[in-house]
């Protein structure tokens, strides 16, 4: 599956290469994630911290408009309480955001677009003990928006927030929702 993906990521980087772009920036990004699960009513549930990293290429097709596709490694999930017991769960996906990236100003950018979730692992940890989740979806879609700053040198910082659109679990109406921080670095 990871295969496919990165040979996935590969093509479309390749075919973004022959449109007509000024462009092409490679690079790599890290962070946090405060990830939760939106409609959740069973537990008292809160933001779980977690973290992301993943691969980024940046083609500029004018000094306004570029287009952002990443490849993602997203631990997501949620923290909840019930009955006094601390529970988490942790929900490990590989996503692939499709940014339009819209300059304002020198180095400072809005983006926005659709992002593909492939589920990878999910589990439940509770006193210690970690079971499977049932039912998780393997594939989660969501719109993403937030704001990027890239430095000349190549540094760049990412705010981001990422709202499911599909169900988590099937027949349980939870998506995900999760706000990143990203720093990263554009090789060229």
């Amino acid at each position: 599956m990871m295969k496919k993906l990165l040979l996935l990521f590969a093509f479309i980087g390749i075919g973004l290469t022959t449109i007509n772009a000024q462009d092409i920036s490679f690079g790599v990004k890290a962070g946090p994630n405060i990830a939760n699960l939106t409609g959740y009513d069973v537990y008292s549930v809160s933001g779980r911290i977690s973290y992301h990293l993943g691969a980024v290429v940046n083609v500029e097709f004018s000094d306004i408009i570029a287009l952002q596709p990443e490849l993602v490694y997203s631990s997501q999930g949620y923290k909840a309480e019930d009955s006094g017991i601390d529970v988490k769960g942790v929900l490990d996906y590989v996503n692939i955001p499709i940014m339009v990236d819209f300059t304002l100003t020198e180095g400072f950018s809005l983006q926005g677009g659709p992002q593909v979730g492939i589920n990878v692992s999910a589990k439940e940890k509770e006193d210690g003990e970690s079971v499977d989740i049932e039912n998780v979806e393997t594939l989660d879609l969501a719109v993403a928006g937030g704001i990027q700053y890239k430095l000349p040198v190549g540094l760049f910082f990412q705010a981001r927030y990422t709202a499911g659109i599909l169900k988590v679990v099937k027949d349980v109406d939870v998506k995900n929702s999760v706000i990143s921080a990203s720093v990263g670095w554009f090789f060229n």
